[in-house]
């Protein structure tokens, strides 16, 4: 198509981006740049749920903040999601978007539905549960996730080269004043640790159990520092009344204010974490990183633990055995290479928003 003819047809279409979880909002910072890079209109929603609302206004992003967290129960997940979708539809019908896209908004692909919006979710974990009458009209993973697992709609899947982190990481710049800002020393080995998604459908209680008995070994071990990064104010409150002294002694830091992840991990000599995007964070920026996530283990994570660059902690007796305390020496600028990821997620969008067959692209292959 003549490249102006197209600047002219994309400055009319508006791409609804709905942010519903912490993870969502560094990845899609990127793509929207580049979307209103290439002359498209971008607007986003957000759901008030974890630190989603704080990393709005840490990046200073322009966006309507609909709906909150409803809890763990699963009858209240479902009434969060209708309520939600509900309060979308006054929104949509004043944007009138062209397009939805998300990364696993349940809210936004019913909203959408009611309206007749076609709508794109990404997804790199095969185990989260779709709603079972809407679903969106296209669906974009990773292409290490084979086609079995994604579902019904395999006519109308599209895959990407590498993982959700590759979109925003060959980005990052390392900040070298992380460190002194949390009050750490050169002589202070840091851990990075994030607590399991208690409140997630697909939490398993082994790991709460693995995430206690990792503070314990951590905290018994010298001059190490924990940086915890608490998932809600209730988690927050039941780690401050079960480590009391490690908090008052600053042997855990939970920091006041949010922190940018990508810089704290960098700046880690290793990471545990309970959920799976700072896990893959790390296992994309090289630092040494230990998942104590134990639901089902998705095929981005069996890929990078078959690499080498994530290790699953299986049981108790895994964290004093595999969990290293080794420091990274040298930590300097970070050095990315080229990952397609990005490029490819872009022209798919691009070319469903224009009406055009996405699997027209050229077809990422397996990594």
């Amino acid at each position: 198509m003549n490249t102006a003819v197209e600047s002219r047809r994309s400055s009319k279409m508006k791409i609804w981006i709905d942010l519903d979880n912490s993870p969502h909002v560094p990845f899609f910072i990127p793509i929207k740049r580049e979307l209103e890079q290439r002359g498209y209109d971008v607007v986003l929603t957000a759901r008030d749920a974890y630190q989603v609302s704080e990393l709005v206004d840490f990046y200073g992003l322009n966006c309507r903040k609909i709906g909150r967290h409803f809890g763990k129960n699963k009858f209240l997940k479902v009434l969060g999601v209708v309520t939600r979708a509900l309060r979308l539809v006054p929104f949509l019908i004043k944007e009138r978007p062209n397009l939805a896209v998300s990364h696993g908004s349940r809210a936004q692909v019913l909203a959408s539905s009611l309206l007749g919006i076609k709508s794109i979710v990404l997804a790199d974990y095969e185990f989260v549960q779709d709603l079972v009458l809407f679903r969106p009209s296209w669906v974009i993973v990773p292409d290490i996730i084979p086609d079995e697992s994604v579902g019904p709609r395999k006519n109308h899947l599209l895959k990407y080269r590498g993982i959700k982190e590759d979109v925003y990481v060959p980005s990052f710049k390392a900040n070298p004043s992380m460190r002194n800002e949390l009050g750490l020393t050169d002589q202070d080995m840091v851990v990075a640790v994030r607590p399991p998604a208690s409140e997630a459908h697909y939490h398993r209680p082994e790991s709460d159990e693995l995430f206690s008995v990792v503070m314990e070994y951590l905290n018994s071990q010298p001059n190490i520092k924990i940086v915890l990064l608490p998932r809600n104010a209730r988690q927050e409150a039941e780690v401050r009344q079960k480590w009391p002294d490690p908090i008052s002694q600053r042997r855990v830091i939970i920091p006041e204010r949010v922190v940018d992840g990508l810089n704290l991990i960098w700046f880690s000599d290793f990471v545990v974490s309970g959920g799976g995007t700072m896990n893959r964070e790390a296992a994309a920026l090289g630092v040494p990183v230990y998942s104590i996530f134990r639901g089902k283990i998705g095929a981005v994570d069996r890929y990078l633990s078959e690499q080498g660059r994530l290790t699953l902690i299986e049981s108790p007796q895994d964290v004093s055995s595999k969990i290293k305390l080794a420091r990274r020496n040298g930590i300097g600028a970070f050095q990315s290479n080229n990952r397609p990821a990005l490029q490819n997620i872009l022209d798919f969008i691009v070319a469903i928003v224009e009406s055009r067959n996405p699997k027209l692209s050229s077809s990422p292959s397996a990594l």
